[in-house]
């Protein structure tokens, strides 16, 4: 969307956020319109964005040690009694993940770009994400 290079490395990480409507395509918005449309308070999206970074740096931390680079995720926040919580679950499904040294994908792209072997991929995720062997 933005004309770089597939899997380039940022200096440091990056935030966008879409409103989750169907019906309007999930448009991209920033902190100004979440808070015109009073979907989140000030507060609220320094709260998202604290949590965002934090997941972001546990998350890539962990990959590391298991030889893959997390090149992107998708985090959802809702609101439940008043308060915003972290509404979805960070799988191959809403992630990519790469082989480290390989650079081959081991998520969602394997389907979506007809790379074939999606299952495996994924069995191979699962396993190093859990510590399992082959």
């Amino acid at each position: 969307r933005y004309g770089v290079e597939e899997g380039i490395v940022f200096d440091e990480p990056t935030i966008e956020y879409s409103y989750k409507n169907d019906d309007l395509g999930d448009p991209l918005i920033n902190e100004y319109h979440a808070r015109a449309l009073k979907l989140a308070t000030r507060e609220e999206m320094a709260f998202i964005n604290r949590t965002a970074l934090k997941i972001n740096d546990i998350l890539t931390d962990y990959m590391k040690e298991i030889g893959i680079e997390l090149i992107d995720f998708q985090l959802e926040f809702g609101r439940f009694h008043g308060k915003i919580l972290l509404a979805d679950e960070i799988s191959a499904d809403t992630s990519r993940f790469w082989d480290m040294s390989t650079h081959e994908p081991l998520d969602i792209d394997r389907f979506r770009r007809d790379l074939g072997n999606a299952e495996q991929a994924y069995q191979e995720l699962l396993h190093r994400m859990m510590g399992m062997e082959d």
